[in-house]
Parts: C-alpha cells; sequence; structure tokens
C-alpha cells in the first residue's frame, strides 16, 4: 500500500481534497474524488464482487486471502490507470465528468478498501445474493448519481450522447 500511495504520488495524485481531508463527498461535487469515499465507492464495491467471481475459478489452488490479495492487486492496477492523463481526458471528454482531475491519494485507498468490502462479503454470500446486491448497488446508484458501474464502463468504452445528457440532467448546482 505504501508503493500504491508512492506511485499515485508521483502520477502527481494529491493526498486529499483541497478543503481538507472528509470522509464523504456528493456526486458531481467538485470534492467528488477527492475525499475517503463518495457515491462511486459503490462501484468499487462492485469490483469486490466481480473480483471475488472472476478468482473463484482458483479457489483450488488459492487460499481466499491469497484471492484477496490477488483482488486488491487488479484494483490497485486499475486506480493507477483511472488515474493516468489518458483515462482522465477520456472522462472530461466523453462523460458528463467535465471537472473530473483524477482521485486523492486518500480517495483511491478508500476505493481499495470498498474493493476488499464488496470482496469479503461477496466470499460470504451466494451467487444469487451476489447478483441481488449487484443490482441493487447499480440501482442505488443510477438514482444517487445519475451514473453507476454499467453506465461508467459503456461511457468510456463507447460514449453515447443521450446518456451524457441524461447524466447532466441530473446534476444539482452546488
Amino acid at each position: 500500500m505504501v508503493a500504491f500511495c508512492l506511485l499515485l504520488h508521483f502520477e502527481g495524485r494529491p493526498s486529499g481534497g483541497a478543503s481538507g481531508l472528509a470522509f464523504w463527498s456528493a456526486a458531481w461535487a467538485s470534492s467528488t474524488s477527492q475525499n475517503v469515499f463518495d457515491p462511486y465507492s459503490l462501484s468499487h464495491v462492485l469490483h469486490g464482487v466481480i473480483l471475488f467471481w472472476l478468482l473463484q475459478p482458483f479457489a483450488d489452488r488459492m487460499s481466499l486471502s491469497w484471492r484477496l490479495v490477488a483482488a486488491i492487486a487488479l484494483e490497485i492496477g486499475w486506480e493507477l490507470l483511472e488515474n493516468s492523463p489518458w483515462i482522465i481526458a477520456r472522462y472530461r471528454q466523453d462523460t458528463a465528468a467535465f471537472d473530473y482531475t483524477g482521485d486523492s491519494i486518500v480517495n483511491s485507498l478508500g476505493d481499495v478498501a470498498s474493493v476488499a468490502v464488496g470482496f469479503a462479503i461477496t466470499s460470504r454470500i451466494s451467487w444469487r445474493a451476489s447478483v441481488a446486491l449487484f443490482v441493487a448497488f447499480e440501482l442505488w446508484m443510477l438514482w444517487l448519481a445519475h451514473d453507476n458501474l454499467t453506465l461508467n464502463i459503456l461511457m468510456l468504452l463507447h460514449p453515447v450522447e443521450a446518456i451524457k445528457n441524461w447524466q447532466l440532467s441530473g446534476i444539482v448546482s452546488p
């Protein structure tokens, strides 16, 4: 985790938000992705769900603890990619996140913690409960932020102007 923080630092990520360390920020606020958690933390919980099931085929050769380590390593890789200039520019150009500047270090740590929580929960529930959790979080995010993991992936890979406009219609000015 220390190496991860150092890599983020050398990538130019700030340690926290401009207004100091806070635990939560609303979606589409200037502090989104700057505090420990934000609505997108729910998407990172879902990363943990997905990574649990992607690593499940290795259960006979790899303990649950090592699969969690692998999931965290994969999430750290995503966090480093997500905070690269290329992905930040893509978010700003092709999504409703016009002022997105990347995650702070504390937010990236919160995202990794969210993955661990999603992984841990999923390791204790059935696949049906995992699907229900996934759908519930996606719907909650859709209501809360006009965004979710599914739309995030879609808008990064194949932006849809109608979705972007719909997302913009849900942004409440601070």
